[in-house]
């Protein structure tokens, strides 16, 4: 099993170039089992979550191409893929396939839109709460499908003549929900109007595709999403937006290491609110004609307290690292997370470096030391393992970041670009 060795200390000094975000690339992908004809995404990157969300398309029938080629791999930070699906193969998504990956239970959406049926496993993915699935289940009742829990699996029908619109008002936010509502919805007949929807750009980003495709779609990136059916939908282009998380990552390492980096292909209007959080921590941040400046004042890091909001607040895709970041912070700040009940697994990890961080329910005290000093530490999901590594970026001497197969899920090849900027980071195999 890989591990990652950083050896702390060095400033960051260079450009790191930003990936299509993994979070919309992946509904985006779900997207082409609505058409017979080809979805071309560009700027696609090159992750585990993407790989394995192949896989899976494969197994209902999606031929997958990138740039027109068979093979799966291919040098550089950005791929245009392919995805064609003539035919729905199989509308089973099996255990083993759906419960290494959440997002993968998204399939449900358009299975049961274009052919009126869909099995699809319980979903699995990061240990960070429980995350269920009622919400997915109730949008698509809304619009007239029979939904039956049985043996682990999810079975949906749609009624007779296909899925309905409706008017239908989530009780919770959810981006995931939003995302396979939208979807089926656009397949549906008649007008389906969707209330406390989800914000995020990762939802616009779907949406643009959606329309791009033949959709007709208003509203994305305000809470009522409004669809009205069509009968079909047809093949598009579209490009994957830039990955707000990465972005915001590489901003807090910048931060908490010093340095003067430049983010390349990035959009600040993705991430105001952690850039402006950033900005009272102590990081000068402009906009350039090729993405974000970031630098480390000469005051040190500020304590700010956080509370995790859906967009358009503080990601809690950024929380591990922000906490990571106020580890170094002259003073205590308090992170509040509302979204998710388990994210702070990566407290005790944090701590085995140097960190002095008490918790109390859902809210985090932490108090800023002088040093942190390099561990051994362990990776438990997607976020805190990356929070880990800035962490380290910053300890003395050496740290060992196990697990790091949650990194490979969302970063794109994370140790190449941080060392380009003048980090000491190896990947390690046993």
């Amino acid at each position: 099993m890989d591990r990652i060795k950083i050896t702390g200390g060095n400033e960051l000094r260079g450009i790191i170039p930003i990936s299509g975000a993994k979070n919309a690339a992946l509904p985006l992908m779900i997207a082409s089992l609505l058409t017979s004809d080809t979805l071309t995404l560009e700027n696609v990157p090159h992750l585990a979550d993407v790989e394995g969300l192949m896989r899976i398309l494969g197994n209902h029938g999606v031929d997958i191409a990138v740039n027109g080629r068979r093979e799966r791999q291919e040098d550089g930070y950005s791929r245009t893929i392919h995805f064609t699906c003539r035919t729905i193969a199989d509308t089973t998504a099996p255990y083993e396939l759906v419960s290494k990956m959440r997002a993968s239970f998204w399939v449900i959406g358009p299975l049961l839109a274009r052919e009126g049926r869909a099995r699809v496993s319980l979903p699995g993915g990061c240990a960070i709460g429980t995350r269920p699935v009622d919400l997915f289940l109730e949008g698509l009742a809304a619009l007239g499908a029979n939904i039956e829990i049985d043996g682990g699996y999810v079975n949906a029908t749609a009624p007779q003549g296909g899925l309905v619109g409706s008017h239908y008002s989530f009780p919770k936010v959810s981006v995931g929900a939003t995302h396979v509502m939208m979807m089926a919805a656009t397949l549906a007949k008649g007008t389906t109007v969707i209330d406390n929807a989800a914000r995020e750009p990762e939802v616009v980003d779907l949406a643009n595709c959606l329309n791009a495709m033949g959709a007709r779609i208003s509203g994305a990136g305000t809470r009522v999403i409004t669809v009205e059916g069509v009968t079909s939908l047809s093949g598009a282009r579209h490009r994957v937006l830039p990955d707000r998380i990465e972005t915001g990552t590489y901003a807090m390492a910048v931060a908490m290491t010093g340095g003067d980096v430049t983010l390349q292909g990035t959009d600040a209007a993705l991430l105001d609110n952690a850039l402006d959080t950033l900005r009272q921590a102590g990081a000068e941040i402009t906009e350039t004609e090729s993405g974000l400046r970031i630098v480390r004042n000469r005051n040190g890091i500020q304590p700010v307290d956080v509370v995790t909001e859906p967009f358009p607040g503080f990601p809690t895709d950024l929380q591990a690292q922000f906490m990571a970041l106020m580890t170094r912070a002259g003073g205590v700040s308090h992170i509040t997370e509302t979204i998710f009940e388990n994210r702070f697994m990566h407290v005790q990890e944090l701590a085995r470096l140097g960190a002095r961080i008490s918790l109390s329910g859902q809210m985090a005290r932490v108090e800023g030391v002088p040093r942190l000093k390099g561990a051994p530490v362990m990776a438990t999901d997607l976020r805190a393992s990356v929070s880990l590594v800035i962490a380290g970026l910053a300890a003395e001497g050496e740290t060992i970041v196990n697990r790091v197969y949650h990194l490979d899920r969302g970063f794109e090849r994370l140790e190449e670009k941080l060392n380009r900027c003048g980090a000491n980071v190896q990947r390690v195999s046993d």
